[in-house]
């Protein structure tokens, strides 16, 4: 699932505050967190797009996956950084789409391969979803960090390119889930139902993170045009 926009900052005393006043080791480990996490998503990005391009969807897998699977496994950091109070992102919110992710490329695209990624160009345009939402929001909270500000560009990307990756990442996760339950069931009959279990929570799941991202749009929006006046 993509990320809704309240993760990955400082907590929000800490955040209104100077650098000078927060913890440097927080604030110093956050930007290097963000920057590398930003530069591992473009990476992603630059190489899908390339190698689609090049060599047809049917090679991403085999040209993206392993780099993917591990940018995606170090986002498990920020299930810690939430539980230890170092942002300021809710718990559960952050564990439920870590964990959809972890779901995708662990229990999905590694296990079966050959009816999901190198199948179908689900996966290409799922990477594509997620990759430019974390290049957007990594880099928004990098200079957040570092300036105490992003350009107003910046803010924009932030705030409403999830108008078109969110229902494209959540279809592409959808499509690749459902590509899976056959080789699930071979696999063991359980693990076909809990994968169809996951898919029903996916449609309301989905809907409460979507109006949620639209909530937090039009704060900010509202409050940037307030400022601007």
């Amino acid at each position: 699932m993509n990320r809704p926009a309240d993760s990955q900052q400082l907590p929000k005393g800490q955040a209104t505050r100077s650098a000078k006043k927060s913890s440097p080791a927080k604030t110093g480990y956050l930007i290097l967190y963000n920057a590398l996490s930003a530069v591992l998503w473009a990476v992603v990005l630059t190489r899908t797009l390339q190698t689609t391009a090049t060599k047809g969807y049917k090679s991403t897998y085999l040209e993206v996956g392993e780099w993917t699977k591990w940018t995606q496994t170090l986002a498990g950091l920020e299930v810690l950084h939430a539980a230890t109070g170092l942002v300021r992102a809710p718990l559960l919110t952050t564990l439920m789409q870590v964990a959809s992710r972890y779901l995708l490329v662990w229990l999905i695209v590694e296990p079966f391969p050959h009816t999901t990624a190198l199948s179908s160009p689900a996966y290409s345009s799922m990477l594509v979803a997620w990759s430019v939402t974390e290049v957007i929001r990594y880099s928004y909270f990098a200079v957040t960090l570092t300036t105490g500000g992003v350009p107003g560009w910046m803010l924009w990307l932030r705030y409403n390119t999830f108008f078109v990756l969110y229902p494209l990442g959540i279809g592409s996760e959808c499509w690749l889930v459902w590509r899976a339950l056959n080789p699930a069931r071979a696999y063991n009959p359980l693990f076909e139902w809990a994968l169809k279990a996951i898919l029903l929570i996916y449609v309301p799941g989905s809907y409460v993170l979507f109006t949620h991202m639209m909530a937090q749009r039009r704060k900010v929006m509202r409050a940037e045009k307030t400022k601007t006046k």
